[in-house]
């Protein structure tokens, strides 16, 4: 859902978040309650960054041995 409020949060300067919410189907206390979370998120998008980058560097030093196997298509 964070994919919506995102889009009706930059929308919202061209159109009114009543008729963005409205067509998308989203409560607009939900909205708000997305934006007043903010805060909140930032820290945790950082530290789930770090995390998927020293996975990938783990992984790349290891020469794939750890993770996932791609399969050759």
């Amino acid at each position: 859902m964070s994919e919506v409020h995102r889009f009706i949060a930059v929308e919202k300067a061209l159109y009114p978040v009543a008729l963005l919410c409205h067509v998308l189907a989203v409560a607009r206390s939900s909205l708000h309650a997305w934006l007043e979370a903010k805060g909140v998120r930032r820290p945790r998008e950082r530290a789930d960054d770090a995390l998927a980058h020293e996975i990938t560097v783990i992984h790349l030093a290891s020469k794939g041995a750890y993770g996932c196997p791609t399969r050759a298509r």
